[in-house]
């Protein structure tokens, strides 16, 4: 492939998902990593965690039901009540040391703690969850949530959301979550 064709290819790829690896691209337009590398330094695209760092300065609101550090991956997206985006890079600490598959609670994690941050309420809480783990997530692979909030009871109440965490363009696993909300003006003794 002529590298002018190779470039636009790059650019059209990045652009559909910036959250490509460099090794996602070295399988999709068949060349080198150092190839990706020196193409993407002479179109300007920095490498994935730059994207990723960019992508969540971007970002529109501030997550308010819980500290962001409790935040189980990096938010890069966020509207609040509407949608939001993260990414969590699969490490040692997060596998079976002899399969190298990641411990269930750790995607969970990252799909619960994204569909809690998503409400806009200074307390939210997961009341129940319907999941779906749809093919083992293992050591070094970036899991991608996407969550959507898909109805809202009243300004109290509850908050139905969806999450959907990829690898790649594989969807790993799914989940439905109905959140308990308080509107943060009531003084809550003992729990929900």
């Amino acid at each position: 492939m002529p590298k002018k064709q190779r470039h636009q290819h790059l650019l059209k790829i990045i652009e559909e998902n910036p959250f490509v690896t460099d090794r996602e691209l070295t399988r999709e337009l068949k060349v080198s990593i150092q190839t990706i590398r020196l193409d993407r330094m002479e179109l300007g695209i920095p490498e994935l965690r730059e994207r990723m760092k960019q992508m969540a300065e971007h970002s529109y609101d501030q997550v308010r039901s819980l500290p962001l550090d409790e935040v189980v991956g990096e938010i890069v997206d966020l509207q609040l009540d509407k949608s939001g985006i993260s990414i969590f890079e699969i490490r040692e600490e997060h596998v079976f040391s002899r399969t190298h598959i990641a411990r269930g609670h750790y995607v969970f994690a990252q799909a619960n703690s994204l569909a809690v941050a998503l409400i806009n309420d200074v307390i939210a809480l997961t009341a129940s969850a319907d999941i779906r783990f749809l093919r083992q997530v293992h050591l070094g692979e970036k899991c991608i949530a996407k969550a959507y909030v898909r109805s809202m009871n009243g300004h109290k109440g509850k908050a139905k959301v969806e999450v959907f965490t990829y690898v790649g363009e594989e969807m790993v696993f799914q989940g439905n979550f109905v959140i308990y909300r308080s509107t943060g003006e009531d003084n809550i003794e003992g729990g929900m």
